[in-house]
């Protein structure tokens, strides 16, 4: 066997922890990755050339590009974020609304 095979007590406790942050922080590049290519497209005040100029700009040079959006749009994106939440809410509370007023015969069944 030309290679050293690796046990369980051979892979020290510190080594283990900075395996795990590595992952958290890959995960986490993921998810701001998602984040921003999902903001691109949410935003209806940028045309189809700015927006394929960002994707192409976040996919070619992707921390660069991702750390120049989010100084650039940072702002906006919480906002387009929070109007999304609002928007959502208040579908859901207009759907609770109108469950309610209707027929509360059909929504007090006794169980069987």
């Amino acid at each position: 066997m030309n290679g050293s095979v690796s046990l369980a007590y051979d892979y020290p406790i510190l080594g283990a922890f900075w395996t795990m942050f590595l992952l958290f922080l890959w995960v986490m590049w993921f998810v701001l990755l998602f984040h921003v290519i999902a903001d691109v497209f949410r935003d209806d005040g940028l045309n189809g050339w700015a927006k394929a100029g960002w994707i192409v700009f976040v996919l070619v040079l992707p921390f660069l590009g991702v750390l120049v959006y989010i100084a650039a749009r940072g702002r906006g994106m919480n906002r387009r974020k929070m109007a999304e939440a609002q928007a959502q809410r208040d579908a859901f509370d207009a759907y609770i609304r109108r469950t309610a007023a209707s027929d509360p015969a059909h929504t007090t069944r006794p169980m069987r």
